[in-house]
């Protein structure tokens, strides 16, 4: 793991503090698991709309050469 530093409003430590301490675990933990959330909320999710967006974008352009052709030539040499 690597050590990181964050800065929390007093608020937000007491009540960390008390997420902790009902939970059973420490702060690190619970730190690491809302960044764990916040990353599948957000990363994965992002990801998989811009793929969904990306996908047949050039289905139909006339401009590109034909890959079908290109794939059996290269897998002939």
């Amino acid at each position: 793991m690597i050590r990181t530093q964050i800065y929390l409003t007093e608020k937000q430590r007491n009540q960390l503090n008390a997420i902790a301490k009902v939970a059973g675990k420490n702060q690190s933990e619970l730190i690491r698991e809302a960044i764990d959330n916040l990353i599948g909320k957000t990363g994965g999710g992002h990801r998989a709309s811009v793929l969904r967006q990306a996908a047949g974008i050039w289905k139909d352009r006339t401009d590109l050469p034909d890959f079908d052709a290109l794939r059996e030539e290269w897998n002939r040499n």
